[in-house]
């Protein structure tokens, strides 16, 4: 037992004072002679016994009288197992992310979370509030009761422990009791930390009263037809359907088509035609779960021709004409000394063509070329000089070639899911013609390989700096050498890589994941571009290129939706966005991962177990009791106790 005014205890010593009164009570009676009557003298014996009693009981009953009301006063408790951590600091860590849009039993997720904390959390609570993007420390639940109510949802994935990161950054070493409250959809492994002893974790889980869903996860150009584009929008849904789910494509706010996803499988495709201009919208479909993945937003830009540079003899440039017509590419065919290299910055892709060797001066221009996000296509003379080669190949990478194998060796391998060949096959070719060579260099170091011959060697690489790309090839393709033209891999194959995704395709970035663009733009230094909607706006990180403008856009924005690159007020470029479709799977939940947490099932439970453990035993009423209840058994002993 301990004390809160344990200085009333020296109060005690006033025990003295009815011992005193009760030992001058107590004096012998003075003999007083008296008329000898029997009867007089055996009840005078009695009287004094029974008034020697009635002072003893007086005397004990006083004293635990005045015992327990100094008791009392001194407030007496038994200190709480957790009596230490009283002085925690309270933070809530709210998830917010798009998997709390699924309904519970009340509604929303999240909104049911919200009107909880603000219905069982007092007004002068002192609190921190944090979510899956925002902070709100040091306050209490009046101040940010708006910001609460319109929290709005985030694509940032929920991640406990991060968030004790920049908890322990603004705060770092006071104890604190932290509760998550999350659906735990899509939460990996086990959360670990490194808070104190002192510090406490708990958990609350919210749970949706279903988990069925539908989610737009990609829209592709499957095919690119004279006057169309055939799209391929792929769905995937989660649990059982009751009924076909209806989708509609739209450029801007007009509607351009209709289709109907078919409940019976989980792994869907729809395809869309369209005509082969500018478009910028989205596709939709309506369902009864999470809303952030039922639109995908994209946009296609109108067919611009790409600037192409072959540099190399003129017959052997012949081929390259047919892959470059004039009805899409500005194609230019060169021999090495009359190469304008004023020209090349303003090049798309720049092919050097079985070149003997590449001049210093050469190489330096095309690494800048390369460094802005150029495009090179390196097709070396295999009769040439591989040293010099390696010192070109030195500016991009460690890759190098080393001397040329003569043997007949079959290209057998294409690498489906590389950029170039995305769209190229409508499944993956097992079987077909294969290419050959008659000799090739050998390719040391590491690449991206797109072609393979059948032992696993590199018969086409790719580098990049996820800015610029060089395509290398590991020995010549002329017809002497090989059959690589007669081939029905070559038009794909030079035609994407000569391709500037920037001036054709698709555009539909997803957000978080560090998305960059050039912009075929100038600018002054002082000027800045804006990427801008409706809703929103916000200024990218820019590098200035000669005559392109490289765009990041890091983790903005915001919101998905279909935007415009502004200069001033003149539109240069329209992009989209949309949200990564990670909690998509209402079905993943991971309460596992709050392991080292105690589980609570309520705000108020939480906020009534730490009450509970932490509020010391206070025994001093029970003392009061006792006071009241010696007075009154004082008071009978007067009336009774003769």
């Amino acid at each position: 037992m301990q004390f809160k005014n344990p200085e009333i205890l020296y109060f005690l010593f006033l025990l003295i004072l009815p011992i005193l009164v009760h030992l001058f009570q107590l004096r012998r009676f003075k003999k007083q002679e008296f008329t000898n009557v029997k009867l007089l003298k055996e009840l005078q014996i009695q009287t004094r016994k029974s008034a020697t009693i009635k002072k003893w009981l007086l005397l004990v009953t006083r004293l635990l009288l005045l015992t327990a009301l100094i008791f009392a006063f001194a407030q007496p408790f038994f200190k709480a197992k957790d009596f230490d951590k009283k002085n925690n600091e309270l933070i809530l860590v709210i998830d917010n992310s798009f998997s709390m849009q699924a309904k519970g039993k009340s509604g929303e997720l999240l909104k049911r979370t919200i009107q909880d904390i603000l219905e069982n959390t007092p007004e002068d609570q002192q609190l921190s509030v944090l979510t899956n993007d925002e902070n709100f420390y040091d306050t209490n639940i009046k101040n940010i009761q708006k910001e609460l109510q319109n929290l709005n949802y985030s694509s940032t994935p929920f991640n406990p422990a991060a968030i004790i990161t920049r908890i322990e950054a603004k705060k770092p070493g006071i104890p604190k009791d932290i509760l998550f409250i999350s659906d735990a959809v899509g939460l990996k492994e086990e959360l670990k930390t490194n808070l104190s002893e002192t510090s406490s974790l708990y958990y609350q889980t919210v749970e949706a009263k279903e988990s069925n869903n539908i989610a737009i996860e990609n829209v592709q150009i499957s095919q690119v037809l004279d006057q169309f584009y055939e799209l391929k929008i792929s769905i995937k849904s989660y649990g059982d359907f009751e009924n076909d789910v209806p989708i509609s494509m739209y450029n801007g706010k007009k509607l351009v088509g209709k289709a109907l996803i078919s409940k019976e499988k989980s792994q869907k495709e729809i395809v869309f035609t369209i005509p082969k201009t500018d478009f910028h919208g989205y596709v939709s479909i309506q369902d009864n779960s999470l809303e952030y993945d039922n639109s995908f937003y994209f946009s296609i830009s109108k067919p611009q021709k790409s600037n192409v540079i072959a540099v190399g003899n003129s017959t052997k440039n012949n081929f390259l004409s047919r892959i470059y017509t004039p009805e899409e590419f500005n194609f230019t065919a060169t021999e090495l000394n009359t190469l304008n290299y004023n020209a090349i910055d303003d090049a798309d892709a720049i092919i050097l063509n079985e070149l003997p060797t590449i001049p210093n001066a050469l190489s330096v221009t095309l690494k800048n070329y390369y460094n802005k996000g150029g495009t090179i296509i390196f097709i070396p003379d295999v009769t040439g000089s591989y040293s010099n080669y390696n010192l070109f190949l030195r500016n991009f990478s460690t890759n190098s070639l080393s001397e040329k194998t003569i043997k007949e060796k079959q290209i057998t391998q294409i690498s489906f899911n590389h950029p170039i060949y995305i769209n190229v096959f409508d499944k993956k070719v097992s079987n077909f013609q294969y290419p050959k060579t008659n000799a090739t260099f050998n390719v040391n170091g590491s690449n991206l390989p797109v072609l393979q011959y059948e032992d696993k060697s590199v018969f086409l690489g790719n580098i990049t700096n996820k800015l610029g790309n060089l395509y290398f090839f590991a020995t010549s393709i002329n017809k002497e050498n090989s059959n690589f033209q007669n081939s029905p891999l070559i038009v794909p194959t030079f035609y994407n890589m000569g391709q500037n995704n920037n001036k054709s395709g698709l555009n539909a970035f997803i957000i978080g994941n560090n998305n960059y663009t050039i912009i075929n733009e100038t600018i002054a230094k002082d000027n800045v571009l804006s990427v801008t909607n409706a809703e929103n706006s916000f200024i990218p990180m820019q590098q200035i290129l000669n005559n392109k403008i490289k765009l990041t856009f890091g983790n903005y924005p915001e919101k998905s939706g279909n935007y415009e690159v502004l200069k001033n007020k003149e539109s240069l470029k329209n992009i989209s966005f949309n949200y990564p479709r990670i909690e998509s799977d209402l079905s993943q939940i991971n309460t596992d991962y709050f392991d080292a947490c105690t589980e609570v099932n309520a705000v108020s439970t939480f906020y009534s177990d730490i009450h509970s453990s932490r509020t010391s035993n206070e025994v001093w009423k029970y003392f009061i009791f006792a006071t009241l209840l010696l007075l009154l058994v004082e008071l009978l002993i007067q009336k009774f106790v003769k």
